[in-house]
């Protein structure tokens, strides 16, 4: 069997409190044969084609730094990159098709971001040969007989033209000083600036520096950047970051456009419902998160999306995850007065210019209401301003923005270690982040140990602001279950702030509905059913809702398809 040997070199120990006791413990090596050595950097390095598999090193290694992976048995051939000695290996490459928007979806650290840099010309990969770049001709040998040969082919000849948005927008400012507008004017191949901006609504923020626009604006000029391209294939990763639902479904609309017959579309995205309103195709990436990810063939949207829920690839016959993620229809059990946890008056703030008003509300115990709104409409606020409330019980919040602190991980969640070992350190995966300093963690580690933070406290309310955000499907999946059971175990209640409606569906049994003028007014309805409240939010954007047939999740309909219309007729904009 095939396996490989992943080591973190940043955890590993070796000479520094570690003489290399994963060679000390190894069978091979105590035959006299150098499995487990000292490589260049003093750090460990383990011979794959020597190693038995006999998983002793991962156990004994006192940072846990290493892991020994059984590859998939149909998986035979060698990877198309790997990130140095016993590091992470990519198996595969995903392909554009003409005329398509082709979607990439998968957890975090699989390997997605590295395939479009492949595909991008920005990481050449090497063929399993550390420090070797491969030439086209060998990457069309190695595909040959599949469409990736000929999209090799077209790259060799200079027949393709790739424009490419990286996930990490935040870094644009880095490398570049001036406003909004000279940087698009700059990029401008195509002499379209005036529609781009008048698309992707970026007139308001036009003259303003770079360095002062928000998140979600930011997004939206690296888009622009990326379309302004004389390009003839566009590749997205991750478009919808910071956007709100409304920002969300005009760019999948607007990168939709953009596949013509002349034109191929790669994106990848975490948004479900989001990737299927905009895509054709998915190809799924599968494999072990920080160690190896392998390319499934291309599947039809909705096919792709239900075979991830699913875990399991019938094609390939291979089960990527051990359980099904169901979506089950809402109950409408009425609440009883008896189970009020608590309550708050109609109230109004002035916060500089903005205006903020919001109705009287009640949460119940075991309930999980979600909040939703445009971005700048005072959702933050609304939560900010309950937790400062005397609410007749204690209030945990975790705020939109998290802060980078040095402390250890292991001290910031030392009551949540002891307390909620099995409720959210073992299924939010905490138990390896507790080694690491707080400003060691990744956008997602830190949202998941903050999520834990959050729930660990001694309260009946929590409020939790965007918790979805840096974390992947799967991740946002769990997450909501989490919140959930929680909940319904310990007879307590949350609000949830966030962008991501099946993140929202799947945990909401009610929602505060937020209506206004973004910046200038914000209005928080009275938290109302699913029903009543995607009503009255899908109206404001026009669009409606469906179940899926075979998974039950929610699908947002095509704008003026058949079962668009007998919704809107029907004036039932969500699935019941």
């Amino acid at each position: 069997m095939a396996r490989i040997a992943v080591i973190e070199r940043a955890k590993c120990i070796n000479g520094k409190g570690c003489d290399l006791i994963c060679g000390a413990v190894c069978p091979v090596n105590r035959q006299e044969k150098e499995c487990v050595s000292v490589g260049d950097d003093g750090k460990s390095v383990i011979d794959e084609k020597l190693c038995i598999g006999c998983g002793i090193c991962p156990k004994k290694c006192p940072t846990k730094c290493i892991q020994i992976i059984n590859l998939p048995e149909a998986l035979s051939e060698e990877p198309i990159h790997r990130h140095g000695v016993n590091g992470f290996e990519l198996f595969s490459l995903p392909t554009p098709m003409f005329g398509k928007v082709v979607g990439i979806i998968g957890q975090n650290g699989i390997g997605k971001s590295t395939a479009l840099k492949i595909l991008a010309g920005l990481l050449k990969p090497n063929l399993s040969e550390i420090g070797k770049e491969a030439e086209y001709g060998e990457l069309i040998e190695r595909f040959k007989g599949t469409e990736a040969q000929g999209f090799f082919e077209k790259l060799k000849a200079g027949e393709i033209k790739i424009s490419y948005k990286p996930q990490e927008v935040s870094v644009i400012p880095e490398s570049f000083d001036g406003k909004v507008g000279d940087l698009l004017k700059k990029v401008d191949e195509k002499g379209r600036l005036d529609e781009i901006v008048e698309v992707l609504e970026l007139e308001k923020f036009w003259d303003n520096d770079i360095k002062n626009i928000s998140g979600g604006e930011l997004q939206r000029v690296a888009i622009a950047a990326t379309v302004l391209k004389d390009a003839n294939l566009y590749m997205f990763d991750e478009p919808t970051s910071y956007l709100d639902i409304k920002q969300r479904i005009k760019i999948s609309q607007f990168i939709r456009s953009l596949a013509t017959e002349d034109t191929a579309v790669l994106v990848i995205e975490h948004d479900l419902i989001i990737l299927d309103y905009m895509t054709d195709l998915v190809n799924i990436m599968y494999g072990k998160g920080t160690a190896y990810g392998i390319v499934a063939q291309p599947r039809p949207t909705r096919t792709a999306i239900n075979v991830y829920l699913l875990g399991y690839l019938k094609e390939e016959n291979i089960r990527f995850r051990g359980n099904e993620i169901k979506f089950e229809e809402k109950s409408a059990a009425a609440p009883t007065v008896e189970n009020i946890l608590t309550k708050w008056d109609e109230f109004e703030k002035k916060i500089g210019n903005f205006s903020l008003k919001a109705s009287f509300g009640e949460l119940y115990k075991n309930e999980v209401v979600g909040v939703l709104g445009e971005n700048s409409i005072g959702k933050t606020s609304f939560v900010k301003e309950l937790s400062s409330k005397d609410l007749g019980g204690k209030v945990s919040y975790k705020p939109q923005y998290l802060k980078r602190k040095s402390e250890p991980v292991a001290m910031y969640l030392k009551d949540a270690a002891a307390n909620f070992k099995t409720q959210l350190i073992g299924p939010l995966n905490i138990e390896p982040l507790l080694d690491k300093n707080m400003d060691e963690l990744s956008g997602g580690e830190h949202q998941r140990v903050e999520i834990v933070k959050c729930l660990s406290a001694e309260a009946e309310i929590f409020l939790l602001d965007e918790p979805s955000a840096y974390l992947d499907v799967e991740q946002r999946l769990l997450v909501s279950k989490i919140i959930k059971d929680f909940m319904f175990t310990s007879e307590k209640a949350a609000l949830i702030v966030d962008h991501d409606l099946l993140f929202i569906d799947y945990l909401s049994e009610k929602l505060i509905v937020f209506e206004g003028e973004p910046a200038v007014s914000g209005f928080a309805n009275k938290p109302m059913s699913m029903i009543e409240g995607m009503n009255k939010f899908l109206m404001d954007l026009q669009m409606t809702f469906r179940r899926d047939q075979d998974s039950h999740r929610p699908r947002a309909n095509k704008p003026g398809s058949q079962k668009d219309k007998e919704q809107k007729r029907a004036g039932k904009l969500y699935y019941s």
